[in-house]
């Protein structure tokens, strides 16, 4: 036994002892501050917060949450807590990642370290300082180990795939509080379900990942008032399929807030958008590009960027955000689907949505990847999302209807499985994979978290509760 591990009775106040980092617990002045997540319309309350600096002390938190009887739930942004936020969170130690925000680059090997509170516009661009790129998503500040540990769908998704298949080590803390590392070779297992089972079988510290010599690409938008929306998502849909693996892209309704700090000519607007990615040359990309550019967009930014200007392309809001949201995986999206997504989100839509997005999926992403860990692939055409900002309860109320009538209009060509990266609501845990894969899951989470030590937003492994 470790000589920090208290001994006798122990209460949430032991967490404070020295090698633990800052705690807060609630009453404190720090507490509501340190509590909240990224998605800030949700009301996490646990029975401390931890703040640790390194591996050492979120060992040390874990076994002094061990020791009083208290759960530990890791959590680095808080870009998807909605399902942690809804749970009873009174037993549970709150473990914020954020301090451990250290990234190395190895170009040699053409590999990357980074601490678990690392986002990904810094690995980015510490990347790109050697010519590297990562498969990062299309937000800058998303915690790069719940994106990757959970899946991970980019901008370079249909030509390398899941970001879960580019960790190479995941290092972590186990319910016992010891410090172990993670890969092919050595707890290989624990590292399959890590690659897409989530962050919920231990508290990871480090993760380790493939990076690749890109140091720019095709990316950019185009965008037309929403009047064009039909023609638009028809032409997008019918070819997105079929497209070549190089390029990654996503078709988006959006309905833009009036603010001043907006672009005039989007400010305040209802607009159908598709922006993307191509790893290929311009001669080529202006050829995959074509149909959709004889549509005859207002705005047109594809343009040759580089690598870490990608990040910003979809315009996802930075900095703490109220947000509500729905979410489903499809199977295709013939004209049926077209209509209710228009129906919902289309010219004349009275929806409280900011954005409903169909993403293509297809190519890297559609192909079992050899040695993939528990989600190598989504067997699906598209992701489709639906999301409202939400800064009052009634906004929250309203959003959330209309998050849910747009992912009902599309029901009927789901496929009855969710990427959970993308459920921000509590959700069946066991739709995220298929029955042996849960199986499996079950299985290794019952060996390295026998006594449920580790809380998730998605409880990877474990039976969902029953009333």
């Amino acid at each position: 036994m470790s000589s920090d591990m208290p001994t006798g009775t122990t209460t949430a106040t032991d967490l404070r002892a020295p090698g633990a980092g800052a705690v807060h617990l609630p009453g404190d002045p720090g507490y509501d501050t340190a509590r909240q997540p990224w998605s800030i319309g949700h009301d996490q309350r646990p029975a401390a917060v931890a703040a640790p600096t390194t591996a050492a002390e979120v060992a040390a938190v874990v076994r002094r949450a061990a020791a009083a009887g208290l759960r530990v739930a890791p959590q680095g942004t808080g870009h998807n807590a909605g399902p942690l936020a809804a749970q009873d969170l009174s037993d549970v130690v709150l473990l914020r990642t954020g301090a451990l925000d250290e990234v190395t680059i190895d170009p040699a090997t053409r590999r990357a370290r980074v601490g678990a509170g690392v986002i990904w516009q810094p690995a980015v661009e510490a990347a790109a300082a050697h010519g590297l790129a990562a498969l990062h998503g299309s937000s800058p500040d998303v915690g790069l180990a719940g994106y990757s540990l959970g899946g991970g769908i980019g901008w370079y998704a249909r030509q390398l795939g899941l970001a879960a298949n580019s960790l190479t080590a995941v290092e972590l803390i186990t319910a016992d509080g010891e410090l172990v590392r993670a890969d092919r070779h050595e707890n290989a297992e624990l590292f399959w379900a890590l690659r897409g089972g989530g962050g919920g079988l231990g508290a990871v510290t480090a993760l380790e990942f493939r990076l690749y010599p890109i140091d720019s690409a095709y990316a950019g938008m185009l965008m037309w008032d929403v009047a064009d929306a039909e023609k638009v998502l028809r032409t997008w849909a019918a070819w997105a399929p079929t497209a070549p693996d190089e390029i990654t892209t996503a078709f988006r309704l959006l309905k833009l807030p009036p603010l001043p700090e907006l672009p005039e000519p989007v400010r305040g607007r209802h607009l159908a958008v598709v922006d993307g990615a191509v790893l290929a040359s311009d001669e080529r990309a202006t050829e995959l590009l074509a149909e959709l550019r004889a549509l005859r967009p207002e705005i047109d930014t594809f343009a040759r960027i580089p690598a870490p200007a990608v990040t910003r392309i979809h315009m996802d809001p930075e900095g703490p955000t109220p947000s509500v949201s729905d979410a489903a995986l499809l199977g295709s999206a013939p004209d049926g689907a077209i209509d209710g997504l228009l129906a919902q989100m289309g010219p004349g839509s009275t929806s409280t949505l900011l954005m409903a997005e169909l993403r293509q999926l297809g190519g890297a992403l559609g192909r079992r990847h050899e040695g993939g860990g528990a989600l190598d692939r989504l067997d699906a055409a598209f992701t489709a999302y639906g999301v409202a900002i939400a800064p009052t309860p009634e906004m929250a109320a309203a959003g959330a209807d209309d998050a849910r009538a747009l992912i009902g209009a599309l029901s009927p060509w789901a496929n009855g499985r969710q990427y959970l990266n993308y459920a921000e609501n509590v959700v069946d845990p066991r739709t995220g994979f298929d029955a042996d894969t849960w199986a499996k899951l079950s299985a290794i989470r019952a060996s390295v978290d026998p006594g449920g030590m580790f809380v998730a937003n998605h409880a990877v492994g474990r039976e969902p509760a029953t009333s």
